[in-house]
C-alpha cells in the first residue's frame, strides 16, 4: 500500500504547535475516584524521587487532612508560605501566586486542582493559577477527584446524593500532558476510612454514613476508571496520528457502520446499535458518496440521509465522505479513528459477467484490501410497503437521463469522425487517434465514467471503420493495427476514467470551497456587529443565498420569550414560521420541521441557536427545494453557522449587559457621592436646630405652648437626623470603606443593647422574648448588628397599630442562628417582599409613616458583610416576619481568650 503524502498545512500547524508545547510548562494530574486514595501521596513521593534526582521542586499548597503518612512526605520539600487574603472580616490562606511565578522552581506542588479560591484573588479557580504557571513555563503536579469533573458532576451527584459544587472544565483535564490513576479498591478505602487515614474522629463517622458507601465507592471506581480510558485512548489516537499509524489497533472494539442506497440499511444501522450496546463500546457510521451515487434521484439521496440521521440518533458518530471508491474510503476511515470492527449489510453475490470481469463484493474487496479489519456482514430486511413508503424504493437514475448521456456521447464520437473525414489526406493517423482521445476526455468530464468508456469502444470501432486500410471494414489489412487497437482501447478506458475521477474531485473541492467562503464571510461580517439587529441582518441575508429560500431569526429577550425578526413584518400572516414550534425547537435544543421527525409537513426548517453559556434564539428556514436541508453537507453547514450566530448573539448580548453595567455603577457613584454631600451638608444645620430648640425650652417664662413647639421641633431634628444617618451609613456600605470590628458576643447582650437604644419608644407595644438558654457565641461587630435589630424594631413599631405585640426570637441550628423579629401587625405587602430591602423602597408607596426607604437595605447590607442572611416572610402571628441567619463558628476556647487579655503589671 503507497504511503499517504503529508498534509503541508498539518505539518505546519504540527510544528507551531510543538513550538508552543515547548515554551509551556507540564501539567501532571494524578486523578482517583474519592478522597483517601492516595493522590497526594502519590504526588509528593513522585516529588521527593524528583528531587533526590536534583530537581528544583516547590510545594506550592499540599493539603494533608492530618494524615501522618503524606505529612511525613511533605517533611523536607521546600514549601512555599500561604498568602492570607481577608474575606468577610476573616483571614483565609490561599496558593500564592505570585510568589511561585517569582521563585519559578522547575515543578511546582498544586494540591486540590478544582479547589475554588477565596473571593479576591486575582483567580477565581485554582486550575486558572495552574494555567498561569503553566504559560510562564513550569511544570505542575496537581490532585483531582472523579466527583470534581464537570461533565461527571450530575451524574455522580445521582449516584452519591452530594452535588459538588467545585468543578473543573473537562477541555483543562484533557488538555494535561499526562494523568496518573491512583486506584484503591472500596473495600480497602472503607478499611482506611475506619483506620482514621482518611478523615478524623467525627468528620470520618460523618463520610462514612453519607458520602463513603461501598455502592457509591465502586460506582465511582468505575468513572474513574472509564474516564482514565478514554483520556488514554485519545492519547493513543493522537500519537497514531503524529505517528502517521495507519494499521488498526485493537485497543478499542469499536464498531464503523457503511450506509449505502439500499433501503434495507436501516435494519443494519439498528443491528450495529444493538451490537455496540452490549459490547458496550462506540461506533461510527459513514455513508460514502460516489460520482454515480451523487446523480441519484432527491427522493432516494433523502431516505440514504435519513439513516444517516438515523444512525445520529441512536448514538453514532456519523460522516458523509465523497470519494471514488467505497472500499478504500471506509478503509481510510477506520484507520484514521481505529475502527477496527466494519458491519456491512449482506450483499447479493456477483452476477456471471460481473464475476467474468472481477467484480466483487464491498465485504470481499475490505477483506482483501485491509486484513487487519474485522468485517462482520448482517442480514438486510427487506422493508415493506407500509415501512418503505414511495421515497424509499430503490430508484436508479432516470432512463432518459441515462440515455441522453450516453446519446451525446454516440454523437460527440460521430461528430469526430466527420471532422476526421476529409482531413485524413491531410494529417497522419496518429494525429486522428489524438482527436478521438480528445473526445474521450471530454465525455469523461462533461458525462462520467458510463460514458467514457463507451467512448473509448466507439473511438476505436470508427477509427477503424473509417479509417485504416480496407477502409469501410472492420477488417484490417495488417496486424500491428491490432496492437494500435489495443493501445487505444487501453489509453482511451485509463483517460476516460481518470478524467471522470478529477472532474467529480475538483467539484468536490469547489463546493468545499465555497462553503469555506461562506463561513468565513459570515464570521468577518459577523465580527463587526455590534447590535443584535445587525447580527441578524447579516446572517439573514448570507444563509438566505446559501438556502436560495427565505431566514428568520427569533432572538431570546429578557423575559426568555421569542421575539421574531424584523422583517418578518414582510410576510404574509400564511407565510410566517410558527412561532410554537420555534419554541418547541428552543426549549428541546434540537431541530423541528422540515426534514425532521417532528412536524415534517411544515415549510420551515426550526434550528435552535447553540452559544458557549446557553440558547441564544432560533433560525428559521424556508428553502426553495423542499430537500435541501436534509442533505448532509447543507446540514453541518447549517449547524456550524448556527453556532457562528449563537456565538455572535452572545458576545453583542454581553456587550450590552457591559453597557448596562457601566451606566449604572456610573449612576450608583453619582447617587452616592451626592448623598454622601447631601449628608455632611445637612448635618450641621440638624445640630444647630437641635441645639437652638433646646436652649430654646431652657428659657424662662416660655408659654406652654411654645414649649410644645420647641420638644416637637427636637423629635423632627432627631428624626431627619436619623434619615441623614442612614444615608451615610449606606454611602460608607456601598463605598467599601466600612470595616467590621468583629468580637465574639453573646447574642444577649446584643439584644439588650438595643432595647435600651430605643427605650421608650417600644412603650406602646407588647414585647415578647424568645431567647433560649445557651445560645452560642457569635463573631459579630456588636455595634452594627445592634443597628440592624433597631431598625427592624422600630420598622415594627412605625406600620403596627399600638397595642400590637411584637415577638423577638432566636433558634440555633447546627451551623446557623437564627434570629427573628414578628409581628401581628397588617403585615407585608404581597409578593414584594424581596423588594423591601432595595434602596429606597417602601412598604406603603405615598405614606404618611416617616422615612426615606434605606432602613432593610442597610440591615442587608450589614448582615452580607457578616457572611449571613436576611429575608422577610409572613408571621405565625399574623404580620410580618423578618428573620436574620448568622453562621456559626468555633470561638476560642476560654485559656485563649485570657491569654489575649492585657496582664496587670
Amino acid at each position: 500500500m503507497t504511503e499517504q503524502r503529508p498534509d503541508p498545512d498539518a505539518l505546519l500547524a504540527q510544528i507551531d504547535q510543538q513550538d508552543r508545547e515547548a515554551r509551556r510548562g507540564r501539567l501532571r494530574v494524578y486523578f482517583g475516584s474519592s478522597a483517601g486514595v492516595g493522590k497526594t501521596y502519590a504526588m509528593l513521593a513522585a516529588a521527593r524521587k524528583l528531587q533526590a534526582e536534583g530537581l528544583d521542586v516547590l510545594a506550592g499548597i499540599v493539603v494533608t487532612h492530618g494524615r501522618a503518612e503524606t505529612q511525613a512526605l511533605l517533611e523536607g520539600l521546600p514549601q512555599l508560605p500561604l498568602k492570607a487574603v481577608e474575606y468577610r472580616g476573616r483571614s483565609l490562606p490561599e496558593f500564592d501566586l505570585d510568589a511561585a511565578l517569582a521563585r519559578h522552581p522547575a515543578l511546582v506542588l498544586v494540591d486540590e486542582l478544582a479547589h475554588s479560591n477565596v473571593p479576591g484573588s486575582r483567580h477565581p479557580k485554582r486550575w486558572q493559577d495552574v494555567e498561569e504557571l503553566l504559560a510562564n513555563g513550569i511544570n505542575v503536579y496537581s490532585t483531582l477527584n472523579v466527583q470534581h469533573l464537570e461533565s461527571l458532576n450530575d451524574i455522580v451527584g445521582g449516584i452519591t446524593g452530594v452535588r459538588v459544587q467545585e468543578t473543573l472544565p473537562d477541555t483543562f483535564f484533557d488538555a494535561a500532558h499526562e494523568v496518573v490513576m491512583v486506584d484503591t479498591p472500596a473495600d480497602e478505602l472503607l478499611a482506611r476510612l475506619a483506620a482514621g487515614k482518611v478523615y478524623m474522629g467525627a468528620q470520618a463517622e460523618r463520610a462514612a454514613q453519607h458520602f463513603f458507601r461501598k455502592g457509591n465507592l465502586m460506582a465511582l471506581r468505575e468513572l474513574a476508571l472509564r474516564r482514565t480510558a478514554d483520556r488514554v485512548e485519545d492519547d493513543v489516537q493522537a500519537w497514531r496520528s503524529n505517528q502517521r499509524v495507519s494499521e488498526v489497533w485493537k485497543t478499542e472494539a469499536a464498531l464503523l457502520c457503511a450506509i449505502g442506497p439500499d433501503p434495507a440499511d436501516d435494519g443494519v444501522v439498528r443491528e450495529t446499535a444493538r451490537l455496540a450496546q452490549q459490547l458496550n463500546v462506540s461506533w461510527h457510521a459513514v455513508y460514502v458518496e460516489t460520482p454515480q451515487l451523487s446523480r441519484l434521484p432527491d427522493a432516494q439521496r433523502e431516505r440514504i440521509l435519513r439513516t444517516v440521521r438515523l444512525a445520529h440518533e441512536l448514538g453514532a458518530e456519523t460522516s458523509v465522505l465523497s470519494a471514488q471508491s467505497i472500499a478504500q474510503a471506509l478503509q481510510r476511515h477506520a484507520r484514521q479513528h481505529n475502527l477496527s470492527t466494519l458491519v456491512l449489510g449482506r450483499a447479493q453475490p456477483p452476477k456471471g459477467w460481473q464475476r467474468w470481469l472481477g467484480r466483487q463484493t464491498l465485504a470481499r474487496a475490505l477483506e482483501a484490501m485491509s486484513p487487519d479489519l474485522d468485517v462482520l456482514t448482517v442480514a438486510r430486511r427487506t422493508p415493506s410497503r407500509e415501512e418503505s413508503g414511495p421515497a424509499m424504493a430503490p430508484q436508479a437514475e432516470p432512463a432518459f437521463l441515462r440515455l441522453r448521456r450516453y446519446g451525446f456521447t454516440a454523437a460527440a464520437c460521430i461528430g469526430a469522425t466527420l471532422l476526421c473525414w476529409p482531413l485524413q489526406w491531410a494529417f497522419a493517423q496518429t494525429n486522428i487517434v489524438m482527436v478521438f482521445l480528445l473526445v474521450v476526455l471530454w465525455v469523461g468530464w462533461k458525462q462520467g465514467r458510463g460514458p467514457a468508456v463507451l467512448a473509448s469502444f466507439l473511438s476505436v470501432g470508427l477509427f477503424d471503420f473509417f479509417f485504416v486500410e480496407p477502409k469501410l471494414s472492420f477488417a484490417v489489412s495488417d496486424v500491428q493495427y491490432l496492437l494500435t487497437f489495443a493501445v487505444m482501447l487501453a489509453v482511451g478506458l485509463l483517460t476516460g476514467q481518470l478524467t471522470a475521477g478529477l472532474h467529480y474531485q475538483a467539484l468536490v473541492a469547489s463546493e468545499r470551497e465555497r462553503r469555506a467562503r461562506l463561513l468565513f464571510e459570515l464570521t468577518s461580517d459577523l465580527a463587526g456587529a455590534l447590535q443584535t439587529e445587525q447580527v441578524l441582518e447579516v446572517a439573514e441575508r448570507t444563509l438566505a443565498r446559501e438556502v436560495q429560500g427565505q431566514v428568520l431569526i427569533y432572538t431570546l429577550d429578557l423575559k426568555e420569550q421569542l421575539q421574531p425578526s424584523p422583517r418578518e413584518a414582510a410576510l404574509g400572516e400564511a407565510d410566517r414560521p410558527d412561532a410554537g414550534t420555534a419554541r418547541w425547537a428552543l426549549d428541546h435544543r434540537q431541530a423541528a420541521g422540515l426534514s425532521t421527525d417532528t412536524l415534517p409537513g411544515s415549510p420551515w426548517h426550526y434550528l435552535p441557536l447553540e452559544a458557549p453559556m446557553r440558547l441564544r434564539g432560533v433560525m428559521a428556514l424556508r428553502p426553495r427545494a423542499l430537500g435541501t436541508v436534509l442533505q448532509p453537507e447543507l446540514s453541518d453547514q447549517l449547524a456550524t453557522c448556527g453556532r457562528i450566530i449563537g456565538q455572535a448573539l452572545e458576545r453583542v448580548h454581553y456587550v450590552e449587559v457591559a453597557q448596562q453595567a457601566l451606566v449604572q455603577i456610573e449612576s450608583e457613584r453619582l447617587r452616592n457621592s451626592l448623598l454622601s454631600a447631601l449628608s455632611h451638608d445637612l448635618r450641621t444645620p440638624l445640630a444647630v436646630l437641635y441645639g437652638l430648640s433646646q436652649t430654646l425650652e431652657t428659657l424662662p417664662g416660655l408659654p406652654a405652648q411654645a414649649r410644645e413647639l420647641s420638644l416637637t421641633l427636637q423629635q423632627q431634628s432627631r428624626r431627619v437626623g436619623a434619615m441623614v444617618n442612614n444615608l451615610l451609613d449606606m454611602a460608607r456600605l456601598e463605598s467599601g470603606s466600612l470595616q467590621l470590628n468583629r468580637q465574639w458576643q453573646p447574642l444577649e447582650e446584643v439584644v439588650g443593647t438595643s432595647l435600651q437604644i430605643l427605650g421608650d419608644s417600644l412603650a406602646q407595644h407588647r414585647l415578647q422574648m424568645r431567647l433560649p438558654p445557651g445560645l452560642p457565641l457569635l463573631h459579630l461587630d456588636a455595634a452594627l448588628m445592634e443597628r440592624v435589630l433597631c431598625n427592624l424594631l422600630e420598622n415594627a413599631v412605625k406600620y403596627t397599630p399600638a397595642g400590637c405585640q411584637i415577638a423577638l426570637s432566636a433558634v440555633a441550628e447546627p451551623d446557623q442562628v437564627v434570629l427573628s423579629v414578628d409581628d401581628d401587625g397588617p403585615g407585608l405587602p404581597a409578593g414584594r417582599e424581596e423588594q423591601l430591602f432595595n434602596k429606597f423602597s417602601r412598604g406603603e408607596k405615598e405614606s404618611s409613616t416617616p422615612g426615606v426607604g434605606l432602613g432593610l437595605a442597610i440591615c442587608r447590607a450589614i448582615v452580607d458583610a457578616h457572611g449571613g442572611r436576611i429575608w422577610a416572610e409572613r408571621s405565625p402571628l399574623g404580620g410580618a416576619a423578618f428573620k436574620i441567619a448568622l453562621p456559626r463558628g468555633t470561638p476560642p476556647s476560654l485559656e485563649a481568650m485570657e491569654a489575649e487579655l492585657p496582664q496587670e503589671p
